[in-house]
């Protein structure tokens, strides 16, 4: 079991604190997931911004530190403050998953472009993978890039649920250059251009997400927007889709525990003294345990889908039953009466469709424990 280092303890610290600020503006980013003009100069919001940046791109004068060194880190400071709300940490300007994606396939100069993109602190980004017929399965994907005689790309087909495709100034779009695996290519887009629409969805769960619809109609892409460039053709597309998947799995699985805690929490206040919790608040602690672990692996064997499958699925499934014990822990009306508990049990739906569906975690498990090398 991972025992966290004194930094790591101190990441977890900060973002416990922060976490109080995000709750205080959880049900009205709910109510009015559009405006966000109050919310954006939060000084949780603020450090989640800046740690979740690279060092090197920091603003030296606001917040020091960083998140992003390690998928550890990632789970440890996404899971405390997911417990404050993930509605408004999915809702909040940043590198967000595009951010992650970047990092693993961008060149120097390209990260420079997007993290200096995105420095003023009011830029959303997006990561458009999904498609509507073919789920997150890059392999079937149907958007396409074209080449130009000129040497630069067009960008054609669609993309849904994306989360602030619709209000994201960059983003990171997946599609095709060929039929062939390996045309598989990753690119940044700077939005709006001509033949880019994006509308949001209208959800249930993560309103403040905007979780939305895009499409592209000869969406010019130059060269050098394309990800991967500098790197084997084998490791531009798909390996960095699944390198990005298996961080982004960790990342989702802290924030469905987040919620959880936070549903366990709320109930011990409304119920002080009560031992009714102490059979989900181990279960809670042991999948903390699961996360942490899981996320280590990922540091140590980035490639290893296994892992990061296993954590999202029992996290996932965990936090559902978590919500739906806490409203049955406060008795008939709790979700009337508890607005706070009736958002978080429409939001820890949303994560067990947030790259990769619990069948697919499944297939991944299986054909890892299938191909898994025997030890002497």
């Amino acid at each position: 079991m991972i025992e966290l280092d004194p930094p790591l303890r101190a990441l977890r610290d900060q973002c416990r604190d922060a976490a109080t600020d995000l709750r205080s503006r959880a049900l009205s980013v709910d109510v009015d997931p559009e405006d966000m003009t109050g919310h954006l100069d939060s000084p949780a919001l603020a450090m989640v911004r800046a740690a979740s940046t690279p060092k090197r791109f920091q603003d030296p004068s606001g917040w020091q530190g960083e998140y992003t060194d390690s998928c550890l880190s990632r789970a440890v400071a996404s899971l405390e403050l997911a417990c404050g709300d993930a509605g408004l940490l999915t809702a909040n300007t940043g590198p967000a998953l595009a951010g992650i994606a970047v990092d693993a396939l961008g060149s120097e100069a390209q990260q420079e472009f997007f993290y200096e993109s995105i420095a003023d602190g009011r830029t959303w980004t997006f990561f458009a993978m999904t498609e509507d017929a073919r789920g997150s399965d890059a392999t079937a994907m149907e958007t396409r890039l074209d080449a130009d005689p000129d040497g630069d790309y067009r960008l054609f087909g669609a993309k849904r649920y994306v989360g602030n495709g619709s209000r994201g100034a960059t983003g990171v779009v997946f599609a095709r250059t060929g039929r062939s695996p390996l045309s598989i290519r990753a690119a940044i887009l700077s939005c709006p251009t001509p033949g880019f629409a994006g509308h949001a969805l209208e959800m249930t769960g993560l309103r403040g997400a905007r979780i939305s619809e895009l499409s592209f109609d000869g969406v010019h892409v130059p060269r050098e927007m394309l990800l991967g460039a500098h790197l084997p053709a084998s490791r531009r597309g798909i390996w960095g889709a699944s390198r990005t998947f298996n961080v982004m799995r960790i990342q989702i699985a802290a924030m469905a525990l987040g919620v959880a805690f936070a549903a366990r929490d709320y109930v011990c206040e409304q119920r002080p003294g009560w031992s009714g919790h102490e059979l989900t608040t181990a279960r809670l602690a042991a999948a903390r345990a699961l996360l942490y672990d899981a996320a280590n692996e990922v540091d140590l064997s980035p490639d290893d889908r296994r892992t990061p499958s296993i954590a999202k699925l029992h996290a996932t499934d965990l936090a559902v039953h978590v919500t739906g014990w806490a409203a049955n822990a406060l008795g008939p009306g709790s979700l009337l009466l508890h607005p706070l508990l009736e958002k978080w049990c429409r939001d820890v739906r949303a994560f067990e469709f947030m790259d990769g569906t619990s069948n697919i975690l499944r297939l991944h498990i299986t054909h890892g424990i299938a191909t898994r090398r025997p030890t002497s």
